[in-house]
């Protein structure tokens, strides 16, 4: 199966949310978050550089657990303007 090329907003989306997610992280180094979260610091990594535009809700909500940041908060802030609707 071949996967449809992302959208303008889908890539917009991950950049936003890797920069939330990036800014949440603080002073905390990749590492500590990383293992907080369960996952690899090149996952992590690839998710605040937006190389990951839509990485797996699990994966998400562990960072956002790790970095204290609310699921709907990161949703809501992570929304291109044109898709706020």
């Amino acid at each position: 199966m071949v996967r449809p090329p992302l959208s303008q907003d889908e890539r917009i989306r991950g950049e936003l949310l890797g920069e939330l997610l990036r800014a949440a992280r603080g002073e905390r180094s990749m590492v500590e978050v990383a293992a907080t979260a369960g996952i690899s610091v090149e996952t992590l990594r690839k998710i605040e550089r937006g190389r990951v535009p839509t990485p797996a809700f699990f994966t998400v909500a562990a960072i956002a657990g790790a970095v204290g940041i609310p699921l709907d908060e990161l949703i809501a802030r992570s929304r291109p303007h044109r898709l706020s609707a």
